[in-house]
């Protein structure tokens, strides 16, 4: 890619960069969003025809002009945001628009898309039934066959868009199998990411993107995650954990004793202290998004004791949380966390509309005030508050799923997967976020896939596996091996290191 340029409207989204990848290479791709990574990868998969500049594949020149011509040609985009169909089945969504025919002209052969999508599942380290609902997963293993679909046209050029940011370590370490086998085939692999320990692992070059331009490209000895960092935002960076709050040990948020829901989960007992940040770490499947619906009310357990400061309660609808002052921020924010048509302002005061009106009219002059308080406190960055929260970056999105709980701040927050597939500076901000409510005295859940994540910014951990607690474990005790090792080992053994 040669002087590639793309524009919309007044802003210069990628401006002349230039782009090499070698057969049989993992390219790192990394910047902050917004930095034109997955504009300038839209434009090789042939999502913007109207780019400036030139492609060259295999030494022979290309004008790409479709997603079906790249696929043609042999490129294969993995999206951050999942391009599934949730009503159709694994199968039918891997080999969407290319279905494998039967023997009779104009009909589908349902064996073979079955035996083709459990080859592929298999060579991600999958078992999923093939005639199963997407609807019906979880996001990690969305996420999974998303990458089984790019991969089952057998690319040239692979570009994986976050592939890892809803999986585990565990998935994680499956997915670089898989990267290694295609590399030895002579696939070419883009790997966009904002998890630095991940692209330093897997690239043989890096490229860094800022503000559209090209800031500098290096084979992996030359970087290291300061310096990509440094690249990055364009100067030095503090503490991406900061910690200073402190557990509040005589007053009890929240507490939650033998707690269970049929095929989900059992016997969850804990408690949740004011001031502190709780981590639960697991695999997927082993129930954390699934506890925290329940204790939102999204989905009420079947049985269990939930004490809120003190007080028994039961919690069968979202509005009963709400009133208890517990407020949950989802893993999906895009789903389930916002209205992506409706504007940043209204998005941030829609939790509260009840206290922003009168007479059934909303206070526009008082819901303005306090919006552009939270946008400012928040840092986040949008053209206005009046424009929609589509047009935001992953990492305001997600300040703003965040920011719409703390016009009326909760008692109780639950946080799922909070810095996904998010910037590094937008990340930094949200735990500096995190860790200034839990100093407010908010009590807070942290679900986490991120290692680094869960053990800088909680003061205890608990690690789930099938459903039950595995380990319970101090901050200063945890380590990477142990949680990995409770997140796999049997459940309710007991660990060196774990808390008593």
């Amino acid at each position: 890619m040669t002087g590639i340029r793309k524009a919309f409207g007044a802003t210069q989204a990628v401006n002349h960069v230039d782009l090499d990848i070698f057969a049989g290479e993992v390219h790192g791709l990394v910047g902050e969003n917004g930095a034109g990574k997955s504009t300038l990868m839209r434009i090789l998969a042939g999502f913007y025809p109207d780019y400036e500049g030139r492609i060259e594949l295999a030494d022979k020149e290309v004008r790409i002009i479709g997603v079906r011509q790249a696929r043609q040609l042999g490129i294969a985009l993995v999206h951050q945001e999942l391009s599934l169909v949730p009503e159709l089945s694994v199968a039918e969504n891997i080999f969407l628009g290319r279905e494998p025919a039967a023997g009779i002209p104009g009909f589908i052969s349902r064996s073979k898309a079955a035996e083709q999508t459990r080859s592929l599942l298999r060579e991600i380290g999958l078992e999923i039934e093939p005639w199963k609902k997407v609807s019906q997963l979880s996001m990690a293993f969305q996420q999974l066959v998303e990458i089984a679909k790019g991969v089952s046209i057998r690319p040239r050029v692979l570009i994986l868009d976050e592939p890892s940011s809803s999986l585990t370590k565990t998935e994680t370490r499956e997915l670089f199998k898989v990267i290694h086998r295609l590399k030895q085939i002579g696939t070419a692999i883009i790997y966009i990411s904002h998890k630095l320990d991940e692209i330093l692992e897997l690239a043989q070059r890096i490229t860094v993107l800022r503000d559209g331009v090209k800031v500098g490209s290096d084979t992996r000895d030359k970087w290291d995650e300061q310096s990509l960092v440094r690249a990055m935002v364009g100067r030095e960076f503090s503490s991406l954990f900061p910690h200073n709050h402190s557990p509040q040990p005589k007053n009890v948020a929240l507490s939650v004793k033998n707690l269970s829901r049929p095929r989900t989960f059992r016997n969850i007992s804990f408690e949740l202290l004011q001031g502190e940040v709780l981590g639960i770490y697991g695999l997927v499947g082993a129930g954390r998004s699934e506890l925290l619906e329940s204790l939102f009310g999204l989905e009420p357990a079947a049985c269990g004791e939930i004490r809120v400061f003190g007080e028994r309660v039961k919690i069968r609808h979202p509005w009963s949380a709400k009133r208890l002052g517990i407020a949950l921020v989802p893993e999906d924010r895009r789903r389930r966390g916002l209205v992506l048509m409706q504007s940043v302002g209204r998005n941030l005061s829609l939790p509260v509309l009840k206290y922003l009106s009168s007479l059934g009219f909303v206070k526009s002059r008082q819901e303005n005030r306090e919006v552009a308080e939270i946008i400012s406190s928040f840092k986040i960055h949008a053209a206005s508050p009046a424009a929609a929260a589509e047009t935001l970056s992953g990492g305001n999105q997600q300040k703003v799923a965040l920011g719409k709980w703390l016009l009326r701040p909760p008692r109780i927050l639950l946080l799922d997967e909070p810095t996904r597939g998010i910037d590094v500076l937008a990340k930094a901000e949200i735990h500096a976020a995190i860790d200034r409510l839990a100093q407010e005295g908010l009590a807070i859940i942290l679900v986490s896939s991120e290692l680094p994540e869960i053990l800088g910014m909680s003061d205890r951990i608990l690690v789930m596996r099938e459903g039950e607690i595995a380990g319970e474990f101090t901050r200063e005790a945890a380590s990477a091996e142990d949680l990995g090792q409770a997140a796999m080992a049997g459940a309710g053994q007991r660990l060196a290191g774990e808390a008593r």
